[in-house]
């Protein structure tokens, strides 16, 4: 496994040491994190819509969710904006299993041609803490690092210490 970020060479590390890595020999972004809240917690922070709305994306753009069915067999779709534009994104849940673990396909409207399928785990650490490692499967090499040469670690960096706040105001 290779640490790989945005430019393609030494990684990305954001804020409370996340990680996102590539895996050598599949099309796939890891990414790995810690939180200060117990498993539970930080799983309803990813199913609950009201909470979803309040981290998720980078700062600065606003969140509209037009579908949001956090169960097995469920979907999803929402629209992130800014002065920019808008950015559209959709996915349906293939297992939603609290505390642990939430399977789900993933795609952008604006490359409609691939659908990557993520797969979150969150294990419980010592101190009421958890680890989240999601694994995001893509079709092709090419689609992973479009994905990473997007910007992505942006918005998962600045999504999870949004994640930090929510969580630590409850």
């Amino acid at each position: 496994m290779s640490t790989t970020g945005t430019t393609g060479t030494t990684g990305t590390r954001g804020t409370r040491g996340t990680a996102i890595e590539t895996v050598d020999d599949l099309p796939a972004i890891r990414i790995t994190r810690e939180f200060d809240a117990p498993p539970e917690r930080v799983f309803d922070a990813h199913v609950d819509e009201n909470e979803v709305v309040r981290w998720l994306g980078p700062r600065g753009l606003t969140m509209t969710v037009h579908r949001w069915d956090a169960e097995t067999g469920g979907g999803y779709r929402y629209t992130h904006a800014d002065d920019g534009g808008e950015y559209r994104f959709f996915g349906s849940f293939h297992e939603v299993r609290a505390p642990e673990r939430i399977v789900q396909t993933f795609a952008f409207e604006g490359f409609r041609d691939s659908v990557c399928l993520e797969t979150m785990t969150l294990t419980p650490l010592p101190g009421g803490r958890t680890r989240l490692v999601a694994q995001s499967l893509y079709d092709s090499f090419a689609a992973r690092d479009a994905m990473l040469a997007s910007g992505m670690d942006v918005g998962v960096n600045e999504g999870y210490e949004r994640l930090d706040e929510l969580l630590a105001s409850r």
